[in-house]
């Protein structure tokens, strides 16, 4: 059994009763929620929209529920263009990074070495550590929602895209500190940075592990499945260079956003039962504590068109059943 048992929703889906009647009306044992306004593109904005449903009746009676419940809620969000707004680049082109094309750019991410982004966001996260409040004192506020977009410029082109995002992530750790003692803030291992960075973490970063390039249909430690080997094979370097502590899986064995390649209506789902439970069983070895997965896409509208999802059989795996 895992500590912490999660998954993750897009926060809109907070505010009816349907997941809320899911996760406290079936005697599950998930005790965390994730919640996640969108990414890509536009996650500044679903941020916004985040923002000003926590001040709503309708949040407010879900997070009763919740609490009452035993689950305890967390917010995962790619936060970078909110704490750093692309209109700076009008005023302040060199926090933004530079392509390959020797060209600044306000899209994606910023410069990894520039002094003043890197306090702009220190500031920024430390006045977000006090809009999204989580139960665990745990933040994941990532990075921008791309696969690789590091900075290019003479100082940052020697560092690799992890170094770049440690950079950043430290800096989102040290704002979160400054807002709320104790906050702790994830490093994501997704995609470009799945590789360790030689960048060292602030003594409040954990690992948190996302498969996203995965073959879903196989066991990630299939031992004939070149795609997934990929994906795993930084990942025990990974956990000693980060430390077990905290250290959280992210997975997508319940995202029907993924399944469905992120359009609406959503397709219907199956859960790929043999490879979720071979993964846990990875997981546990391995020595994670804290494993979710994403949920997404499988609210009212999916149960309107398919009926309920196999909550309870995801639920069961995680708690060892």
């Amino acid at each position: 059994m895992f500590r912490e048992r999660g998954i993750v929703i897009h926060a809109e889906d907070c505010i009816n009763d349907y997941w809320a009647d899911r996760l406290t009306g079936e005697g599950l044992h998930l005790n965390v929620l994730g919640v996640h306004p969108a990414g890509g593109h536009d996650a500044h904005q679903t941020m916004e929209q985040a923002i000003r449903m926590l001040s709503t009746p309708e949040w407010a009676k879900f997070a009763s529920r919740m609490d009452k419940a035993g689950i305890a809620i967390e917010f995962e969000m790619h936060a970078l263009s909110w704490m750093l707004e692309r209109e700076k680049f009008d005023t302040h082109p060199h926090w933004f990074r530079e392509d390959a094309d020797g060209n600044r750019t306000a899209q994606f991410n910023c410069c990894a070495s520039e002094p003043e982004v890197l306090e702009y966001i220190r500031e920024r996260a430390c006045a977000l550590a006090k809009i999204f409040v989580p139960d665990t004192n745990k933040y994941y506020f990532w990075i921008d929602d791309v696969a690789s977009a590091g900075c290019q410029c003479e100082k940052c082109r020697s560092l690799t895209p992890a170094d770049q995002c440690m950079i950043l992530t430290n800096a989102i750790a040290e704002g979160l500190e400054a807002g709320r003692s104790g906050a702790k803030q994830s490093y994501l291992a997704y995609c470009a940075t799945l590789t360790p960075p030689k960048i060292a973490p602030r003594h409040n970063v954990f690992l948190e592990y996302a498969p996203i390039q995965r073959d879903h249909d196989r066991p990630l430690n299939a031992p004939d499945c070149p795609k997934n080997a990929g994906e795993i094979a930084t990942l025990s370097e990974l956990l000693a260079y980060f430390g077990k502590t905290d250290a959280k899986v992210l997975d997508y064995w319940m995202d029907n956003s993924l399944f469905s390649s992120w359009k609406r209506p959503p397709k219907e789902f199956h859960l790929r039962e043999a490879v979720c439970r071979a993964d846990a069983a990875m997981y546990r070895e391995l020595g994670f504590d804290a494993v979710t997965s994403f949920g997404c896409f499988l609210g009212q509208d999916y149960a309107e068109l398919y009926g309920d999802t196999p909550l309870a059989v995801y639920d069961g795996i995680l708690y060892g059943e």
